[in-house]
């Protein structure tokens, strides 16, 4: 396969500070900012002006400057800002925007790692100027990026039908119970402390990260605690003496885990099994339901439904303090619904039914998203199309 440095395929330039409009008009034009580059959520305009730079359709638009430094984007049309730069071809028919975009965003972390600035990270131009471009025909370009597309596409639709099934299971809830917090049906409420019998949290064995083991008994911290499902990524291990000394917040199957400080309080999920035996660190509290008063399924979707997580953020955000903070007698002393445990059964079953799906779907996402990364290995590195 033959390659051709970016510098003798492009033209970089960086773009220039634009004056934002605070609204669309006749005669103003899109102004494209990094968050362009991931999706079209959040359009923003400016007015035509001679001294900024126009990217157009053909363009490669790269993030120039800060954290997401590297981000590259493509078929966008407007005015870029000073921490965007276009790439703009030299040859008419050598490329293919697409093409050439998604293998520049396989080269995220080379951008990264050859980045300048201590605190803020600029691209290199060096490093991107000598980047090695593969030349192919265009037309086995256009078939690539043709496979490419029909997986993002897969990709997105499984991802779409898991928010049908996380949107399916909030409203379950509301039909079934309503807002719990205002209790508009009028079901019986109780502090969490008279359902439950344990709520506490752990701590951090001294010497911090220092000290963690490659593998042993699991410590929960709240990067792992989402709503309504516990991440692995990051997860911390213990060995035997250092799990020893936090013997008062042993997590046990069923548990419910809580964030209690910080951006991520009020995020609320029950363990995973797999992960257990496991201990939990001063920024997680454990929930262990009365089983006779209260299903752990039903109190779980409870904490996460969208009227109790606002109830729970107003509550670590009063006062005036500097750090989200749950404290455990705030905590227990939390007013929960509770209906019949009938009911309350009935719910988890039907729960559990369209977790199954979900966790069918998901399998579906880890395969589409495993099958992605290997085009985009063997396209770029020429095993899909021998030329």
């Amino acid at each position: 396969m033959k390659y051709i440095a970016i510098k003798d395929a492009y033209n970089i330039r960086k773009g220039k500070k634009v004056i934002v409009s605070d609204c669309k008009t006749e005669t103003s034009i899109r102004n494209i900012q990094i968050g362009d580059l991931r999706n079209n959520d959040l359009i923003k305009y400016c007015e035509p002006n001679i001294k900024y730079v126009l990217a157009k359709k053909d363009d490669i638009l790269i993030a120039w400057d800060g954290a997401n430094a590297g981000t590259i984007g493509f078929h966008l049309e407007g005015a870029i800002g000073s921490t965007l730069a276009k790439l703009t071809p030299k040859h008419n028919g050598l490329f293919y925007t697409p093409f050439i975009g998604y293998y520049l965003q396989t080269k995220f972390n080379y951008f990264q790692n050859t980045a300048s600035g201590a605190t803020i990270p600029h691209i290199s131009k060096k490093s991107l100027e000598s980047l090695k471009l593969p030349i192919i025909s265009m037309e086995k370009q256009k078939k690539i990026v043709n496979y490419i597309q029909e997986t993002k596409y897969l990709i997105n639709n499984v991802n779409y039908q898991i928010q049908l099934l996380d949107e399916l299971e909030e409203s379950l809830f509301i039909e079934m119970f309503g807002d719990p917090v205002k209790n508009t049906k009028n079901f019986n409420k109780e502090k969490l402390k008279y359902v439950a019998s344990k709520i506490g949290s752990g701590a951090t064995p001294r010497g911090g990260n220092s000290t963690y083991q490659i593998s042993g008994i699991s410590l929960i911290r709240s990067m792992n605690v989402h709503n309504n499902y516990f991440s692995s990524k990051g997860l911390a291990y213990l060995n035997d003496e250092q799990a020893g000394k936090l013997s008062n917040v042993i997590v046990k199957s069923g548990d419910i885990l809580l964030n209690i400080t910080g951006a991520s309080v009020a995020r609320t999920c029950i363990i995973n099994d797999q992960f257990l035996p496991a201990r939990v660190n001063q920024h997680v509290a454990i929930i262990r339901c009365n089983n006779e008063k209260i299903n752990n399924i039903f109190l779980n979707r409870q904490l996460t439904c969208y009227y109790y997580q606002l109830y729970l953020i107003g509550i670590a955000t009063s006062g005036g303090a500097t750090r989200e903070a749950i404290t455990k007698k705030q905590l227990e002393n939390l007013k929960i619904i509770i209906p019949p445990i009938d009911l309350q059964n009935e719910f988890a079953k039907k729960i559990e039914k369209i977790e199954e799906i979900k966790k069918q779907s998901q399998k579906s996402l880890k395969y589409y998203e495993e099958l992605y990364e290997t085009l985009l290995y063997k396209a770029f590195n020429g095993e899909l199309f021998k030329e």
